[in-house]
């Protein structure tokens, strides 16, 4: 009997060549059935606070790669996506890397995916920051500008309100209504469908600053700028993967 292939942390069932991206195609089973996790993928596509982010997971004990490579984003028990910058050049960015494709094969496979800020910008249909620009199509919905008579961008410490959705969400779980998050932006996200916004902020109008559908999470603040209750996200985020 053969033994299976394993490639960090997962055994490779029914593997083949992707007729998509070209790269292995698999369902994977988590080293945590023998004993062993496979690692939290931050992806990098060169635009994200990596480092931040990485090093919040750990201070959490979780264990996290930053990479772009597509076998290792596949095989990885859960997958951030981080940004900052320009929505156009992210998208471009992504379809460059090839990671546009893989990101929707991860979100299909049921594994936990967690977008920051441009990060959950970028899962939308499209956006019209410096003309408009397609996005992931992974919601519903668009991405705009904030008004011209609000201070532009949006920097620093504001609340998030749970909707009547986001009170059935893990990534909530023990973070009390009208906590302070840590926000740098110009854009917002504009959700189609009102079940996938867990949670509102106010800045002039109320925008979403948080949502998830199913295995998708995103949320427009910076939880690891966001000291204890960034880190009880995060934390929250690492556990549902367990």
């Amino acid at each position: 009997m053969h033994k299976l292939p394993t490639i960090k942390g997962y055994e490779l069932v029914n593997f083949s060549i992707c007729e998509i991206c070209g790269y292995i195609d698999c369902t994977g089973r988590k080293f945590s059935e023998v004993g062993k996790m496979a690692p939290i993928a931050i992806i990098d596509y060169g635009m994200g606070n990596l480092r931040s982010v990485q090093k919040a997971i750990e201070k959490l004990g979780g264990t996290t790669i930053i990479t772009n490579s597509p076998l290792k984003i596949i095989t990885a028990s859960a997958v951030i996506l981080p940004g900052v910058g320009a929505f156009k050049d992210a998208m471009a960015q992504l379809k460059k890397l090839q990671l546009d494709t893989i990101i929707h094969r991860v979100i299909e496979s049921g594994k936990p995916f967690l977008g920051i800020c441009l990060g959950m910008q970028l899962l939308f249909n499209k956006s019209y920051e410096y003309g408009e620009c397609e996005g992931l199509n992974i919601l519903y919905g668009d991405v705009r500008k904030f008004p011209e008579t609000l201070k532009i961008p949006h920097i620093g410490w504001n609340t998030i309100q749970s909707t009547e959705y986001g009170t059935r969400i893990p990534l909530l779980e023990g973070i009390p209504d009208n906590s302070y998050f840590y926000f740098v932006h110009s854009y917002y996200v504009n959700p189609e469908d009102d079940s996938v916004i867990m949670a509102m902020t106010d800045y002039g109008i109320k925008f979403t600053s948080m949502v998830c559908k199913e295995n998708v999470y995103g949320c427009q603040f910076h939880p690891e700028k966001s000291q204890t209750m960034g880190l009880r996200l995060l934390e929250n985020f690492v556990n549902v993967h367990l």
